[in-house]
């Protein structure tokens, strides 16, 4: 029996690899013999960095940057000198889990520790950098990020509007002349985890601000200011970018990317299913594990489990999800590609139990979805 292992990272609490090896000790328990393919993988949110740092190597530069409530934080670059490619996950400067979440807030945050990442993975000698956009604290449409670049955005008496979601309605121009790389030097990759527009009932605000600590009427507001600073891009740089799928990743960074620095927006779930090799990893195999820390309906839209399912579908090949959390209706997910999904949790438990306990819960969870699997086949003769 071939099985290929698929996770994605616990945030907080697993890594990608870390979830391999506990959903692989699981499969042998009910088959010692089986050939288990660990596909560790990412969709742009965290764990990024270090999915491409187990398949390329490469060099870890630490820098201070500027976090997303504007203490420093230590946050590092994996540089790839063969290649000279930079991975830059923003959820490392700029992201939700820096933050305690009574620090959450929505309007005060900023991307710019990730540009600041971004600058010094210029000065190393990076002439490709992918950044991660997934796992942000951010609602600022990437003006953080773009204004440590050598943006500026100017409010009608044209001084600088502070880089956060607060100011964004408070943008009247964009000024990138003083751009502080030459940006027919460097080309950008922005990985998303998300196919969100920056505005609207799927906007950056409406969909992700709750979780950063928005209220029902932060939303209403970072939304006409995501509107706003749309509006004044497309006024000063000629890019109309409010309704691109992806533009609404971190906050809005995904747009912040395409309209600044003339970013690809790619599904970081497809980049890294390439890179890593899945479809022919999925030659042959009975089965495919995948897994996250939380799955509702969102996770049909770009994230790595189902990735790996529409894949495996493609193949023929079944596939399991499993989570620390099943949350609403994901009948979506069936359709993709993932025939079942299991939750980690077997009685009621505190968050923070689940995730101290991770591993082993994993590994337990995996073990009952073996054999359900097993059931079925044996049951179809």
């Amino acid at each position: 029996m071939k099985v290929v292992v698929a996770p994605n990272a616990f945030k907080d609490s697993l890594s990608a690899d870390a979830a391999a090896q506990a959903i692989t000790r699981g499969v042998l328990r009910v088959v010692p013999d089986a050939e288990t393919v660990h596909v560790p993988i990412a969709d742009g949110g965290d764990g990024l960095f270090d999915v491409f740092k187990s398949v390329f190597g490469g060099e870890t530069i630490t820098k201070e940057v500027t976090g997303p409530l504007g203490k420093p934080v230590a946050a590092e670059i994996l540089y790839i000198p063969d290649t000279k490619t930079a991975v830059v996950e923003m959820a490392r400067a700029s992201g939700l889990a820096l933050l305690r979440p009574e620090e959450r807030d929505a309007r005060s945050t900023t991307s710019r520790g990730t540009g600041e990442l971004v600058l010094e993975a210029i000065r190393k000698g990076a002439t490709k950098i992918l950044v991660g956009i997934g796992g942000s604290a951010t609602n600022d449409g990437g003006m953080g990020f773009a204004s440590a670049l050598g943006v500026r955005f100017l409010d009608t008496d044209g001084n600088d509007v502070r880089p956060i979601g607060e100011d964004l309605g408070s943008v009247a121009s964009v000024d990138v002349s003083g751009l502080s790389f030459d940006p027919a030097s460097v080309s950008f990759e922005a990985v998303c985890d998300v196919d969100n527009p920056l505005t609207g009932e799927r906007g950056a605000a409406a969909v992700f601000g709750p979780q950063k600590g928005a209220t029902p009427e932060d939303v209403t507001f970072l939304d006409a200011g995501l509107a706003n600073l749309a509006k004044r891009t497309r006024e000063c740089l000629g890019k109309d970018l409010e309704a691109m799928s992806g533009a609404g990743a971190a906050g809005g960074l995904g747009f912040g990317l395409a309209a600044y620095v003339d970013a690809a927006l790619r599904p970081g779930v497809d980049v890294v299913l390439d890179m890593v090799g899945i479809d022919n990893e999925l030659e042959g195999a009975d089965l495919s594990i995948t897994a996250e820390g939380r799955i509702d309906f969102q996770t049909a839209f770009g994230k790595g489990p189902a990735g790996v399912g529409a894949r495996s579908k493609r193949k023929g090949v079944p596939c399991i999800a499993l989570a620390g959390g099943l949350l609403g209706d994901i009948s979506n997910l069936h359709d993709i590609g993932i025939d079942a999904c299991f939750s980690l949790c077997s009685a009621p438990m505190s968050l923070d139990d689940a995730m101290k306990n991770g591993a082993e819960l994993l590994e337990a969870a995996t073990e009952q979805a073996v054999r359900a699997f097993l059931a079925g086949r044996a049951a179809r003769g």
